[in-house]
């Protein structure tokens, strides 16, 4: 089990020893600066602060989203977060403290009730953040115009990285489900690639370990968008790997 310790109320060094107030022995992470992995699996309310909001359950590999926006996105800018339920990077982008608004994006209205929920526990008001219940591909009937300085996309896909927390995925995904998704992700990168302002950056994210959605979904974005660059290797770990679960990311600027 990992924690996300929102730094706002505190050390991830502080947490840890809060921790051990009350039993619980837990580890740093090296990667994800803000993790703590439990030696044992407690629920939530079991863990010190957690209504007040000074930790959430994450995944390491879904925290690493966090260092990518602060080594590449612009301080004090406007981040996208164009599907955001549950929510989770949502509030590690503004515990970070790098963006003065973020505008958070799911279809599904309830799921997006559930983030506005969260980030009211992390203690967040309502002057940083947009909360829209919209289809984020359809750019025309939600932007406003006003390009953001950095996106996340953490684009649906197939699930294949977290399999050994949902089973079912195996039972439920058809092949046709692949190739729709595949269209679905290219689709939202061409579409919030024009949000994005000049020098801005994007960030590519999926829970997959397929190449299809991964880095052949990235050499065909760049291979039809000029403006377009990658400024470090993608990263695909594998389910397991430091006990985290599949993930991929390619970070990506738009050139001026």
């Amino acid at each position: 089990m990992t924690v996300r310790v929102n730094r706002r109320y505190g050390t991830v060094a502080d947490y840890q020893q809060r921790l051990r107030q009350v039993g619980l022995a837990a580890d740093f992470i090296p990667e994800a600066t803000d993790a703590l992995r439990l030696a044992t699996p407690v629920g939530v309310q079991q863990l010190p602060e957690f209504d007040q909001g000074h930790v959430s359950v994450q995944d390491a590999a879904a925290q690493l989203a966090g260092a990518y926006l602060q080594r590449h996105a612009c301080v004090g800018g406007r981040l996208l977060d164009a599907c955001a339920a549950p929510g989770g990077k949502t509030a590690h982008a503004l515990e970070l403290g790098s963006f003065s608004q973020v505008v958070a994006l799911d279809q599904d209205a309830l799921r997006l009730q559930r983030v506005a929920q969260t980030l009211t526990r992390l203690g967040f008001d309502d002057s940083s953040i947009q909360l829209q219940a919209v289809d984020a591909s359809e750019v025309t009937q939600w932007w406003d115009g006003q390009a953001f300085d950095a996106v996340l996309l953490d684009a649906p896909c197939s699930g294949t990285g977290v399999i050994r927390r949902h089973p079912d995925i195996k039972l439920l995904r058809r092949d046709s489900d692949l190739a729709t998704l595949v269209g679905l992700q290219a689709l939202l990168m061409d579409r919030l690639w024009t949000t994005l302002k000049p020098g801005g950056f994007m960030l590519y994210a999926t829970c997959s370990i397929l190449k299809t959605e991964n880095e052949q979904q990235v050499v065909a974005f760049l291979e039809r968008t000029h403006d377009a660059l990658l400024l470090e290797d993608t990263r695909q770990i594998l389910p397991g790997e430091n006990d985290m679960d599949g993930f991929f990311y390619a970070p990506l600027r738009k050139q001026t």
